[in-house]
């Protein structure tokens, strides 16, 4: 209910996974609105699509806490506490998302053995694509904070990206030992202690990021949340500087005609959509964040990814890998081998 583009989207959306995945779908939010759309999306009665009624909805302008103790019977806080219950195994929105971090968190509390949650975005890359985590749900950690993201990323990656080993690299502002903040020092030492649960190469800068370096980018949520809105805000003035330079004049408008397949294949690589939304990972249940701005096509992402990550048991994965990681991290010694990437 909490969309930009209203309940209508959403069901558009629905209409479109029921049609590639097999788990039900349950619509969360007002029956009232809901039902009229079901209907014109020749969705009524459908054996797989159920609608769960709340009478109120958290906007984009509440504050999340005040909007948690003020509206109990929003759409977002139905759908996570049908997660809590165990009726659900995934929630999505594209609602209020300090509502939703915050919900998610106090409803479902965190998961054994890590602290706070953490954000998880999909980028492309040279060759590929990337997780980066945390994209902005904390934007203070401490070291085992970053260990926690890194098992949280590998495990991501292994589901949405359908990597074995994914390559695992922690971002700081030189490779050399040594490098960087004392967070950055003491979280390299320790991951350098969990080699065995997961792939960890190395630091990495900045500019190796978008190269087919690592898999999984590992910072904290200030640096994280400043890297995506700068990789999305770059991706939109290379395609407004490139669509205004191709308009220059004829020969270049023809060649652009020419190139069109190459553009709309960089168009579909550059697209959100592709993956529709990010896991709020680390909290005692599955959480799925999509843009406020999602259309019906990323929402359809959103609900394929939420069947992946409740088809390969992401959960108790990544449980199991953070109880590991914890022990290792306190009294395994450091892997020597793992020093840092070159440039």
């Amino acid at each position: 209910m909490g969309g930009d583009l209203g309940p209508g989207e959403v069901v558009a959306a629905v209409k479109l996974a029921l049609a590639e995945v097999a788990d039900p779908i349950v619509l969360v939010g007002n029956r009232a609105e809901l039902e009229p759309l079901v209907a014109q999306a020749g969705l009524t009665g459908h054996d797989r699509l159920s609608i769960v009624h709340a009478s109120e909805v958290i906007t984009m302008e509440d504050k999340p806490l005040q909007a948690l103790k003020r509206k109990k019977d929003s759409s977002m806080l139905r759908a996570i506490e049908l997660v809590k219950s165990g009726e659900a195994r995934v929630a999505i929105s594209c609602g209020n998302t300090g509502a939703l971090m915050a919900g998610g968190t106090l409803r479902l509390r965190m998961m054994n053995g890590v602290d706070r949650p953490a954000l998880a975005a999909v980028i492309p890359r040279t060759g590929g694509y990337f997780i980066l985590i945390d994209a902005g749900a904390n934007p203070e950690a401490r070291p085992e904070h970053l260990v926690h993201n890194a098992v949280l990323g590998a495990n991501y990656a292994k589901v949405i990206l359908g990597l074995t080993t994914p390559r695992v690299g922690l971002i700081t502002i030189g490779t050399e030992e040594g490098k960087g903040n004392a967070l950055i020092a003491e979280t390299h030492e320790q991951l350098k202690k969990i080699t065995s649960v997961i792939n960890y190469v190395g630091p990495i800068e900045g500019f190796q990021v978008f190269r087919d370096t690592v898999d999984v980018v590992v910072c904290d949520g200030f640096v994280g949340n400043t890297l995506l809105k700068t990789w999305e805000s770059l991706a939109k003035f290379i395609t407004t500087m490139l669509k205004e330079e191709l308009q220059q004049n004829p020969l270049r408008m023809a060649g652009a005609v020419l190139a069109n397949g190459a553009f709309a294949s960089l168009k579909s690589r550059m697209n959100p959509d592709r993956y529709g939304g990010a896991p709020l990972l680390g909290v005692r249940g599955n959480i799925l964040k999509a843009h406020g701005s999602s259309n019906r096509h990323a929402i359809a992402s959103a609900i394929r990814a939420a069947a992946k990550i409740i088809h390969q048991d992401l959960y108790h994965h990544i449980e199991q890998d953070v109880a590991r990681a914890n022990e290792l991290r306190l009294t395994a010694p450091a892997d020597v081998s793992v020093n840092s990437l070159s440039p």
